[in-house]
């Protein structure tokens, strides 16, 4: 019989469980609006950033929303032809597109804002006033070792 001390508890491991509720989350919240106004998890990623910082680039949007660059090429087509973004030529760069959000994909943002707000507070629900902070505390610290060293992916800094 083998020994089995030196697997890896998947339901521990940070990274698997970080990875498994922000599946469950995406997929969960996008019942909200997949439905309704027929775009997928992407697209509303994409969506949501561009109502954020209005004129971007598929570059732009690809560093932010940590999907990769075909997902969100393939979600900005989609969102042009729904009528919901426009691109334009970059004025400072003719290799790279602009892209905004049309009247009509503001509408679909602010419609699915609400909703989205509701689905956060009925998951925050379960957390007390302490909970909330000391979680939002807990990611920021996160954010920041990860970004500590963003030149060599997947490699963090060693403890000095």
């Amino acid at each position: 019989m083998e020994d089995h001390k030196d697997l890896l508890d998947l339901d521990r491991f940070l990274p698997y469980r970080l990875a498994v509720i922000a599946a469950r989350v995406s997929k969960s919240m996008s019942v909200l609006y997949a439905e309704k106004f027929g775009i997928s998890i992407a697209e509303w990623r994409v969506i949501a950033h561009l109502a954020r910082s209005e004129r971007v680039s598929v570059r732009d949007i690809h560093a932010r929303v940590n999907l990769d660059k075909v997902k969100v090429s393939r979600a900005v087509s989609r969102l042009e032809e729904a009528g919901l973004v426009l691109k334009a030529s970059n004025a400072s760069d003719n290799r790279l597109l602009d892209i905004t959000l049309s009247d009509q994909g503001w509408s679909v943002y602010r419609q699915i804002v609400p909703l989205a707000r509701g689905f956060e507070a009925d998951l925050l629900s379960v957390l007390d006033d302490a909970e909330c902070a000391a979680l939002e505390r807990l990611f920021e610290k996160l954010h920041a070792r990860l970004d500590e060293n963003r030149d060599a992916p997947g490699h963090l800094p060693s403890e000095v």
